[in-house]
């Protein structure tokens, strides 16, 4: 009987050490729990992450301009964000100690998502229209491209400051005609409202002449310096993650 509960014990120990030497890793990610943050917890269920030793806590944000401050002030020490965004706070704050190490996005989900029922359906509608836009958006940062790779007139678009949570709602509501965001947030959120998939018209700025990277892994540099080999093994669980999900998004 002794022995046996010593091996029990013993057992419990082993396993209480094994976890107690997991490197807790937290990861701020750059909007809620949606479709594209499904790789990040593929890794988790499937152990990639434990693999390398670390225990990896994801967090939801609002917007790659919080993501962004989280990781250069070391709160997080990895983050998902937009790099185009990461670009111009590193010009905003320089020596800020954060970059981005694992590219994701080859190209970015900004767009513009109209409604077909509201006279939306290619770029020139967006004149005379009513556009809803958060300040903070990395889709409406690059909006003026958008609108000069199309042609468009801004001064002939009037364009309405929204906030995250009132975009798509405005937008279903028909209180706008168009929106800026990410195309696979917005469209879903859109359907959740009740709006008729086949009345959304969704136009990715990278078609219309965006040619711009989208998100990345960042970190803090001064964390990453510190601790390589965990950031090395919080990659390769990412791009593990990344491979599974993109074999069978069903099971993601």
């Amino acid at each position: 009987m002794f022995h046996k509960s010593f091996l029990a014990f013993a057992a419990a120990m082993a396993f209480s050490s094994a976890t107690q030497a997991e490197t807790a890793v937290p990861f701020a990610l750059d909007w809620k729990f949606e479709g594209p943050a499904a790789p990040y917890f593929v890794a988790i269920d499937k152990g990639y992450f434990g693999d390398e030793g670390l225990s990896v806590e994801i967090s939801p944000g609002k917007g790659s301009l919080d993501a962004i401050p989280k990781v250069a002030t070391g709160a997080f020490p990895v983050g998902f964000a937009d790099i185009n965004s990461l670009i111009k706070f590193l010009d905003q704050n320089p020596g800020a100690p954060v970059t981005a190490v694992m590219m994701v996005y080859d190209k970015p989900p900004f767009a513009v998502i109209g409604r077909k029922s509201l006279g939306v359906s290619a770029p020139a509608d967006l004149e005379g229209k009513v556009l809803g836009a958060p300040p903070p958006d990395g889709a409406w940062a690059q909006f003026p491209i958008f609108a000069a790779e199309t042609g468009l007139d801004m001064d002939k678009i009037t364009v309405e400051p929204v906030g995250f949570p009132t975009r798509e709602p405005m937008l279903a509501e028909g209180n706008v005609a168009a929106i800026t965001g990410y195309s696979c947030s917005s469209f879903l959120n859109l359907v959740r409202l009740g709006v008729p998939e086949d009345d959304i018209s969704t136009l990715l700025m990278a078609d219309y002449g965006v040619d711009l990277y989208g998100n990345a892994i960042i970190v803090n540099t001064d964390y990453a310096s510190a601790n390589p080999e965990v950031i090395k093994g919080f990659l390769g669980a990412v791009a593990m993650g990344w491979k599974d999900a993109i074999a069978d998004p069903e099971a993601a």
